[in-house]
């Protein structure tokens, strides 16, 4: 049998948090084995654009400038043999649809593979957990909203405590007791609002969530793009 008939292919990573690009690198391998037990695990390249570029771009609204760099990860990604690119980091997910058309590899959008976990579950009303870029923005509201279920984001003081959380400890590792009590009572509230589930668009939630313990049914964006880029490559490899 081929080398290409026993493992998985090559999953490429367009890393923006590094935190948040190594922990799917990890639960990638996790799927695997959960997925395919009987091949071996896919190969996985990952490439990074300096974190602060896209952070400023991302902060001013420079959509082309964070598509730029996610179309040269694409690139590079793409001529080390990547089957497929993904990005973890869901504040970028905008601008995944700006590059996927013209990739050299196809993409995987995290945000259609949340809504459509979602809506088999048959949801109508859940919250999403992010940054303000994601619980703002259109990327996740678009996505749910074509099948008819309702997002409900964050609000007020909420807003601003996940941006520091996120921005001043978790993408660099950091991991305060009393951001995690503050996130579980953001959880709460939102559970408190009528949310039936919860969305986590961030990809560094393992550090500071319990997700197995939630105050609501989760869905973990990461655990299920790294699961939907398994499953690609083993279908790309004729083994799914």
């Amino acid at each position: 049998m081929s080398e290409r008939a026993t493992h998985l292919g090559h999953i490429g990573i367009a890393a923006v948090s590094p935190e948040g690009a190594a922990l799917t690198y990890r639960q990638i391998y996790r799927e695997a084995a959960r997925l395919y037990p009987e091949l071996d695990p896919p190969r996985v390249t990952v490439h990074n654009e300096p974190l602060g570029v896209y952070i400023r771009a991302v902060r001013s609204d420079d959509w082309p400038q964070v598509a730029a760099l996610l179309a040269r990860s694409a690139q590079l990604l793409s001529t080390a043999g990547a089957d497929v690119v993904i990005t973890p980091d869901n504040a970028v997910q905008h601008a995944v649809r700006i590059v996927e058309h013209e990739s050299p590899s196809p993409w995987l959008a995290v945000t259609d593979l949340v809504a459509e976990a979602v809506v088999v579950d048959g949801r109508e009303t859940v919250g999403v957990l992010g940054t303000r870029w994601v619980t703002q923005g259109s990327a996740y509201q678009t996505a749910l909203g074509l099948k008819g279920v309702k997002v409900q984001a964050p609000e007020g003081e909420d807003i601003e405590t996940l941006d520091r959380v996120i921005f001043d400890e978790l993408i660099y590792g950091v991991v305060k007791p009393a951001s995690r009590e503050a996130l579980g009572a953001i959880v709460a509230r939102m559970a408190d609002r009528g949310a039936e589930a919860l969305i986590v668009a961030l990809s560094e939630a393992p550090l500071v969530l319990d997700l197995e313990h939630a105050a609501l049914p989760v869905y973990d964006a990461s655990a299920l793009l790294a699961a939907g880029a398994v499953r690609h490559v083993a279908s790309a490899a004729g083994s799914g």
